[in-house]
């Protein structure tokens, strides 16, 4: 790799400041804005087309072509194979779902469902760690840390026990799903939990890394949305590399959006594709930021010159006004997204939207994707929830070819459904609403003409 290909830059136009690509930044170092991870193509080697990637699952025997993100490593080439970090990440499924399109109101053959719930931790994560664990080997990292909802600290404490660094992770009181918190647990991070919500422990994370030099894991980290880009590129290979119309994902801290506009971006740069599908960005209702910078503030990227003064506008309002962040969906519970300028840039490439969805259609469409033969956390249903929204607008065509990102696993938050099919949630985990699709379990006495009966003979 020709090391003058790869640098950092600055995403904001009147900025535009550059480091090199073995600097450790969470923020642009003139202006405090985010970095970017950037190529100079013209320096590296590129596929002649996408279908070329195909050939390496020949080569299963190299963990490197096994991995679902390392198998497209010319097109985030930051690093060596020396360096690079891999799990057998990326191995996921994208299926068409007749059942769910009908819930969502397409026409049969046109919902097609990302499962990301196969990554080795359960979750989209280890698409972007697989990635920033790579950029920390080669920085010689040793102690490595994040702010958490839950799916991040899982990944980044599996990852971390994997490559023999100590991990640390902050999650706010009370605000975690155990099955995420268990998994932080079981891999060996030294767990902090914070009194408040993420936004406090991304605040305080921060704060630690620059005091006591911990390599920062949050998507802030340029080289976890390098990772995340590989979930486009295996969308596309499912497609015969055809895009589709829209692509559907939950939007919480907006790494993953941000990651799709860049990859799309950059493969229309190369010419690899010759189209980019339109994207939407689903935010829970009791975490709406997105929506109502974009919807009501009509905040956008603006050529990278966006408003800057309208995001510290809208932080500075939340605090006035105590406004915090709450929803079941509690992978995507965040208020301050550290990725929205990102994010912004992506809706500009992508002709995207946004909307909101309310818990009670999170938990219906998740019983759907459940009813139809997939399992997800409520975070990932947003987006199933988001897409229907909008067929019922009329912003998504009937006949559109729809991909929506399921984003972990069900069993990351199994107290979500049963609340949800039992009417009885956690204390502070209610949700207000129908339960179209709940599912109760039947109190049958120890008799088995009784039990014939419950059954149905």
């Amino acid at each position: 790799m020709n090391p003058n290909a790869v640098y950092q830059k600055c995403i904001h136009a009147d900025c535009g400041a550059t480091c090199d690509v073995g600097d450790v930044h969470v923020a642009c170092p003139v202006c405090g804005e985010l970095l970017d991870v950037v190529y100079d193509w013209s320096k590296l080697p590129v596929p002649a087309r996408l279908a070329d990637f195909a050939a390496r699952w020949a080569g299963r025997a190299n963990p490197l072509d096994f991995s679902g993100v390392w198998r497209f490593r010319e097109l985030l080439n930051f690093c060596d194979d020396r360096c690079r970090v891999t799990l057998g990440e990326g191995q996921t499924l994208l299926t068409p779902n007749a059942g769910v399109g009908r819930y969502v109101g397409l026409k049969d053959g046109g919902l097609f469902l990302q499962y990301e719930g196969l990554n080795p931790s359960g979750s989209f994560k280890d698409n972007g760690m697989t990635a920033a664990f790579s950029h920390a080997r080669l920085v010689g990292a040793r102690r490595v840390a994040c702010a958490s909802t839950g799916n991040t600290s899982a990944s980044l404490a599996l990852y971390a026990a994997h490559a023999g660094m100590q991990s640390i992770v902050f999650v706010g009181s009370g605000r975690i799903a155990f099955g995420k918190l268990a998994q932080a647990l079981d891999y060996g991070a030294r767990t902090l939990q914070i009194a408040g919500d993420f936004d406090a422990c991304m605040r305080r994370v921060k704060e630690a890394a620059k005091r006591l030099g911990l390599y920062l894991m949050n998507s802030v980290n340029p080289f976890r949305l390098e990772g995340q880009k590989t979930i486009m590129l295996r969308v596309l290979e499912a497609l015969a590399w055809q895009a589709p119309d829209w692509i559907v994902v939950p939007g919480g801290n907006l790494g993953n959006s941000s990651a799709f506009g860049k990859a799309f971006g950059e493969l229309k740069e190369l010419g690899l594709i010759d189209r980019v599908p339109r994207l939407a960005v689903i935010n829970a209702a009791g975490a709406d930021t997105l929506d109502r910078l974009v919807n009501q503030k009509k905040l956008r990227w603006n050529g990278g010159q966006y408003d800057k003064a309208a995001l510290a506008e809208d932080w500075a309002w939340q605090d006035r006004t105590h406004r915090l962040p709450h929803t079941i969906a509690s992978a995507i519970e965040i208020a301050r997204p550290v990725n929205a300028a990102k994010c912004l840039r992506a809706l500009s490439i992508c002709d995207g939207v946004v909307r909101s969805v309310s818990d009670a259609e999170i938990l219906d469409a998740k019983a759907q994707v459940g009813r139809c033969g997939l399992g997800c956390e409520p975070a990932s249903a947003a987006s199933v929830a988001g897409a229907r929204r909008l067929v019922e607008e009329g912003v998504i065509d009937r006949d559109a070819r729809v991909v929506c990102i399921l984003t972990g696993h069900a069993l990351k938050d199994p107290d979500a459904t049963v609340g949800y099919h039992t009417g009885r949630f956690a204390p502070g985990k209610e949700v207000e609403g129908p339960r179209n699709f709940a599912n109760l379990p039947v109190q049958v006495d120890d008799d088995i003409d009784a039990i014939c009966r419950a059954v149905g003979e």
